[in-house]
């Protein structure tokens, strides 16, 4: 399936994506002038075109005021709501070579005022031209409205930057891991920690990342600190079965007594967004280091995360089947902060327990719509051979 793959990329060779365009006719953009002036959300874009010289700028909702325009948006509103407030969000645009992170000028300083704060930052923008385009539709990033190339900008009111993220910021020993995870531990949140790995803030060597980057960077990061935890755990005793759904996407997570392994199998029904024909996929890891960049890309990360914040909470490990079922409700992409916040909602929710894998497997089935046999032969880990514990004997 090459939409699923592609998400608007072209790879089709046609100049227009048929799914985007179609999507872009149900949002109506706001009409901007040359200058614009309301609360960021607090929300940074960076790009990634043209890398190492990219655009970058603060997003601007065109109404003054954030509103309901967060980042991430919440679960809280459906898709229409989200894609209507969202569409409002100008994206202003000025090139960037990414190593000015290391000397910023006054204008990449206060982009980086923004990204640093916990709150909604007074931000007045001015452009070239008054901005224009299409609404903007990823599978990573959250839908944005009309950019423009910005002129010049200021901001008119005091960022609110807690007290560990301007310790981060001015230490330059820590590499980027290190700081990313101290900021996690700390209750900063994954957006914002986002936000500053994009705005070239932390590690030794800094310099702007493309939002899109920073976003999977930081859920892999996140994971992988989370995961060292868990591997110290023991094992949980029985099967625990955990459901969630949002927006079109369900979740069945699974946790067995097993050393810890994460699988995730994503099916994508007929008619949901970039896959009008369906298509399920896979992919999975052990205990050891993943070597290669997930297939089901960002997704994967923010899956395993929300997994991963679980058992460290509970200090246990498990082995981790999650299926991932994305219907028809899904009919435009709003980015991957969707799966991270639907399967942390799920593992948040009250869980089945199960003596057994037969049991636990019969449940699952009935709660996914599409036939266990169009995608169990993705789910490699319940093929893997079960090595029986002493306790069983």
């Amino acid at each position: 399936m090459k939409c699923i793959t592609c998400k608007g990329r072209g790879l089709c060779g046609r100049p227009v994506c048929p799914i985007l365009r179609r999507l872009e006719e149900t949002a109506a953009l706001p009409r901007i002038g040359r200058s614009l002036e309301g609360m960021s959300p607090p929300e940074v874009f960076v790009g990634r075109h043209g890398y190492p010289l990219v655009r970058a700028g603060p997003m601007v909702p065109a109404g003054g005021s954030p509103g309901r325009i967060m980042e991430p948006p919440g679960l809280g509103m459906d898709i229409g709501e989200i894609i209507a407030a969202r569409s409002a969000l100008v994206r202003s645009e000025s090139k960037i070579v990414i190593k000015e992170a290391q000397a910023p000028g006054k204008l990449l300083e206060a982009m980086q005022q923004i990204a640093l704060s916990s709150a909604p930052v007074g931000t007045e923008v001015s452009f070239y031209r008054p901005p224009q385009g299409r609404l903007q539709f990823d599978g990573v990033l959250s839908p944005s409205g009309p950019s423009g190339e910005m002129l010049g900008m200021q901001i008119t009111t005091n960022p609110i930057i807690p007290r560990k993220v301007d310790q981060m910021v001015e230490d330059r020993d820590a590499g980027a891991a290190a700081a990313v995870g101290e900021l996690y531990t700390s209750g900063i949140g994954t957006d914002h920690i986002s936000r500053m790995l994009s705005l070239g803030l932390l590690g030794k060597k800094r310099k702007l990342v493309p939002t899109r980057w920073s976003i999977t960077a930081s859920d892999d990061m996140i994971g992988k600190l989370l995961k060292e935890t868990v591997l110290d755990g023991p094992m949980v005793n029985d099967y625990y079965l955990f459901s969630g759904e949002n927006l079109g996407n369900h979740f069945e997570i699974l946790l067995m007594p097993r050393p810890f392994s994460f699988e995730l199998v994503e099916i994508w029904m007929a008619r949901s967004v970039w896959a009008e024909e369906g298509f399920i996929g896979g992919d999975r890891e052990d205990a050891r280091p993943k070597k290669e960049y997930s297939s089901l890309a960002g997704g994967y990360y923010a899956a395993r995360l929300a997994v991963l914040e679980h058992l460290a909470g509970r200090g246990r490990q498990a082995a981790v089947l999650a299926v991932r079922e994305i219907s028809e409700a899904y009919w435009a992409p709003l980015g991957v902060w969707v799966v991270r916040e639907v399967a942390r909602r799920a593992m948040q929710a009250a869980p089945q327990r199960f003596a057994s894998l037969t049991e636990a497997m019969a449940e699952m089935e009935k709660r996914i719509r599409t036939p266990s046999g169009q995608w169990r032969k993705e789910a490699k880990l319940l093929a893997a051979p079960v090595q029986r514990s002493l306790m069983e004997f």
